[in-house]
């Protein structure tokens, strides 16, 4: 084989070589929470049904700092946020009728073993921090991992439901003593 082609070959060979290992590094990198979706052609493309708001993910500047629990009434969304002030997670809950006013709260009692809720409904996983209109407002989960049913007309609950998952999430994090800070 002449020089020159032991060359460019050499020369290929390395330069795939640092392509793949730059590919396993960004690879190991940090991923993002939300995946985005690249459009793709097809011939019978249907027009867009408008547009959609991204995914929250930011921790609401009006929240306090330090490791905290916030939830956003507005956004019926959970944070829960470390202590240099980074979101460990966020997701959506199902507020109950009865909601807790704007402000800073601590949790307060917590109960690990399945009860029955306001609603009838099993859930576990219950962390309590305030109480408004003669009831306790906690977050929690339903044991079968369902999201709650619309409330009965005119009952009132105070629980503030989540995903299975999200339910263990916050029962590790919100230790009794863990700040809970409501937003609007």
């Amino acid at each position: 084989m002449p020089a020159s082609k032991v060359w460019v070959t050499g020369l290929t060979v390395g330069a795939i070589a640092v392509v793949a290992a730059l590919a396993v590094q960004a690879d190991k990198g940090a991923k993002p929470e939300a995946a985005a979706t690249r459009p793709t052609a097809s011939a019978s493309a249907q027009p867009s049904a408008g547009p959609t708001k991204p995914a929250a993910t930011a921790v609401p500047d009006s929240s306090g700092t330090g490791r905290r629990i916030v939830y956003s009434l507005g956004e019926k969304r959970v944070w829960l946020v470390d202590a240099s002030d980074a979101a460990r997670r966020t997701f959506a809950v199902w507020p109950g009728t009865v909601s807790p006013d704007p402000g800073a709260y601590t949790v307060g009692t917590r109960s690990g073993d399945p009860i029955t809720g306001s609603d009838g409904v099993k859930i576990e996983h219950v962390v309590y921090f305030a109480a408004k209109s003669g009831k306790n407002i906690a977050f929690s989960n339903a044991v079968d991992g369902s999201s709650p049913p619309p409330a009965a007309s005119g009952t009132q609950t105070g629980g503030i439901r989540m995903k299975k998952a999200d339910g263990s999430a916050l029962w590790t994090f919100g230790e009794t003593g863990t700040a809970v800070v409501v937003v609007k």
